[in-house]
């Protein structure tokens, strides 16, 4: 099945939660629009509070949208994520067990600068301008600690979530996608604003 979609944000944090109006009824008001409006047949639900997330999920399932549901704990640290992401690959089992052919668990994105450990700084403009000031990205150095991290998130995920596995990679980031079951890949973003996908 080809798939047509946009991410949908239900609160992602950095500093301050991007969705302050968040509200159910204009939750479910706003998918209604992605898949009528736009066409779509697939959503990427995207944010922090595992709430949210749940609910703007089941309302896409039930509109009978695919669902690439993103749990996204931006500038903390790689065991704290992982706590997290434990936290949300179960709430997403739940979820799936009533859609199985309908979601997906994006286990993280961008980790490289979204969150600590990988690249060297405590915020996100911090590891940004470290990136790419010296040769640690252009020497693929990063990919290592990222990779080990991703071997630990995957095994974190799969233990209660029994669904397709992803990653939303930044496009300098050499992601051992055997790992996972579709491969996620961000594109110039300032042109289409959205990333590819493919199957593994």
């Amino acid at each position: 099945m080809r798939l047509k979609g946009v991410s949908y944000d239900v609160g992602r944090v950095m500093g301050l939660n991007w969705r302050p109006d968040y509200h159910p009824r204009l939750v479910q008001r706003e998918l209604q629009v992605v898949r009528d409006g736009l066409h779509c047949n697939a959503v990427r639900i995207c944010g922090k509070d595992l709430s949210r997330l749940c609910y703007g999920a089941q309302t896409a399932l039930d509109l009978g949208l695919k669902v690439w549901l993103s749990p996204e704990l931006w500038g903390k640290s790689p065991q704290a994520t992982l706590a997290y992401l434990a936290l949300a690959a179960d709430m997403a089992e739940r979820l799936r067990k009533d859609h199985p052919e309908d979601l997906v668990l994006v286990i993280a994105s961008e980790c490289t600068l979204f969150m600590q450990g990988i690249i060297p700084g405590r915020t996100f403009s911090s590891r940004m301008k470290n990136a790419f000031s010296g040769d640690l990205v252009r020497e693929g150095k990063h990919n290592g600690p990222l990779n080990r991290f991703m071997a630990e998130a995957v095994a974190t995920a799969r233990r209660s979530f029994k669904g397709s596995l992803s990653y939303a990679s930044l496009i300098w980031e050499a992601v051992d996608w055997s790992l996972f079951d579709f491969r996620s890949i961000g594109q110039n973003r300032s042109r289409t604003g959205m990333s590819t996908c493919s199957s593994h």
